[in-house]
């Protein structure tokens, strides 16, 4: 048995990866070619699909190959691994943590040139890939510039600094369903909140919720610009008020619309599902 082993080690049956795979980072899925994979020898990607047996690396239910890394910032390391170069859209705000993504693949070559000038100041460096709509100002009276970040309250720095806050509206939006009893004489069971919506300026989103944000599925957009994509890393509406009210803002509206599903029976119970936004603005 120990000889078959061998043999088939020789003959490199171990490390025989399909021409296209298909790889899980973090939840998002790409599809890529082999040497594509293999083409910047000592990188990580290098090391896992042709020094390794393909049956030792970690894969998802689906048989892809997983990654346990960030799935949105892997589509700039692809791309650099492709033809080992590398273009960033207009106010990209992820350098810092795109430059961690290219040292955890052993990408040298890409983490230099995400390394920031050399002459540059570091902390002019933080300020200038922020992801707010203008850079923070630094204060003059020594205040630290920390207590205005991502979700917290702009006016937590000092008396007048909420002066600077852009006005404008947030919306939150979800899905959800809920069951009422036969004849309404029971009390209705509400699901869980799947995923909260966040439509609204870029900018203010970002501002409000900060790492909170899961921004996967409209990334490249600039702060300026407007989004309806968005959502919330956690599902719980009163966390989301909270945040909106610490940064200012107040609710102005609401709505919902619902709609029942065709029960088989008339004596089972209805399920509803429903669709509800909430409307928040800041002067």
């Amino acid at each position: 048995m120990m000889a078959v082993v061998h043999n088939a080690k020789e003959k490199g049956e171990f490390d025989a990866f399909p021409e296209i795979i298909e790889l899980n980072v973090g939840g998002q899925v790409y599809i890529t070619r082999y040497p594509t994979l293999v083409s910047v020898q000592g990188s990580l990607l290098w090391e896992m699909f042709s020094q390794k047996n393909p049956l030792s690396l970690s894969r998802d239910n689906k048989g892809r190959f997983f990654v346990d890394r960030d799935g949105f910032l892997f589509r700039y390391v692809l791309d650099y691994m492709r033809d080992h170069q590398l273009v960033l859209p207009d106010h990209f705000p992820e350098r810092s943590r795109l430059k961690r993504e290219a040292e955890f693949f052993k990408l040298p070559d890409l983490v230099k040139i995400l390394a920031p000038d050399a002459g540059n100041n570091s902390v002019a460096d933080e300020f200038r890939v922020s992801d707010s709509e203008e850079p923070h100002p630094v204060p003059a009276s020594g205040l630290s510039v920390s207590a205005s970040g991502p979700g917290d309250s702009p006016g937590a720095a000092g008396p007048g600094a909420g002066a600077s806050r852009k006005s404008g509206y947030i919306t939150l939006g979800y899905r959800g369903s809920y069951t009422l009893g036969r004849d309404s004489q029971t009390d209705a069971k509400f699901r869980r909140v799947a995923r909260i919506m966040v439509c609204g300026k870029i900018s203010l989103a970002k501002e409000v919720f900060g790492e909170t944000l899961n921004e996967s599925r409209d990334p490249d957009r600039p702060p300026e610009r407007y989004t309806s994509r968005y959502y919330l890393k956690f599902n719980y509406l009163e966390q989301a008020f909270d945040k909106l009210a610490t940064a200012g803002f107040h609710m102005v509206t609401s709505n919902s619309t619902g709609t029942c599903a065709c029960a088989q029976d008339q004596a089972d119970d209805k399920i509803w599902t429903s669709y509800t936004e909430y409307i928040f603005y800041r002067e």
